[in-house]
């Protein structure tokens, strides 16, 4: 038993969500994706590989999922020329002192609203909630792009999840979203992988939810929802993985030990089959 990893697991699974999610904003112990840390990295890497994919954002309607109440990468995507953006989180926790550093730079697009900041409509929708509700779907209307970055990762129903955001894409709609399939302990990047779903679900797995879908699992559900799906690796630990491999759990492990050591991919998915 590694207790270095159990103890801290333990204290992030029993610890109250508000208070992760404070920490979380604050940028304390508890480590934000790229879209909080580098949002302008965050849509430039966007940029380059759709356009890589031979895609564009000039004049497109996009959906950010899961933006963490920034609106730095709303505004950076129109004014790299999105027609407009819709940036959805299920909860809604916005970062009033980070939006209101954009407001000198991005006026065209917010504005001062009781002493707060707020995204003019005409550019950005605001979708708080669970994608899945009906009552959530029908506040906005069909996208071109769909967007995320370090968000599948810690989805709890990744099949109904993407069913709904396939809702809300055009025909010719693409999506892409960067996952990580590391634990997010990043020390020991397979060591969830070492324990049983009852374990991992009722002591060790983080109030942020992580769901140890692998590459095969990302793979089998959006090649059910699309036409065309590219996944791509970009990182894959095999040494790392050789060293826990014999505990890493059958369910875990395809044989290749090429693909179960993959831990960072990025999906490209178009042409939806629901539309």
């Amino acid at each position: 038993m590694n207790i270095r990893y159990i103890l801290p697991r333990l204290v992030r699974h029993f610890m109250p969500e508000g208070l992760a999610r404070f920490l979380l904003k604050r940028r304390w112990i508890i480590r934000p994706g790229l879209e909080s840390t580098d949002p302008f990295s965050a849509v430039e890497r966007y940029i380059e590989t759709l356009s890589a994919n031979g895609t564009a954002v000039q004049g497109k309607r996009m959906l950010v999922f899961g933006y963490g109440g920034r609106f730095a990468v709303g505004v950076e995507l129109l004014k790299r020329g999105a027609a407009h953006v819709v940036l959805c989180d299920h909860f809604v926790l916005l970062d009033h002192e980070r939006n209101r550093e954009l407001l000198s730079a991005y006026g065209h697009y917010l504005k001062l609203e009781q002493d707060e900041v707020r995204p003019r409509s005409e550019f950005i929708t605001l979708l708080h909630g669970d994608i899945r509700e009906e009552k959530i779907q029908k506040q906005i209307q069909h996208v071109d792009i769909i967007l995320s970055t370090s968000v599948y990762e810690h989805l709890d129903d990744v099949p109904g999840i993407t069913a709904a955001l396939v809702k809300l894409t055009t025909p010719q709609g693409v999506h892409l979203h960067f996952v990580d399939l590391r634990d997010h302990y990043f020390k020991y990047p397979f060591e969830m992988l070492k324990y049983s779903a009852n374990v991992w679900r009722n002591f060790l797995n983080p109030t942020s939810n992580l769901n140890r879908f692998r590459l095969n699992d990302y793979q089998r559900i959006f090649d059910e929802n699309f036409q065309e799906v590219k996944i791509t690796v970009l990182e894959r630990l095999l040494d790392e993985f050789n060293q826990v491999k014999e505990q890493v759990r059958s369910e875990f492990k395809t044989g290749n030990d090429a693909v179960d050591a993959v831990t960072l991919v990025y999906v490209i998915a178009s042409q939806s089959k629901a539309q």
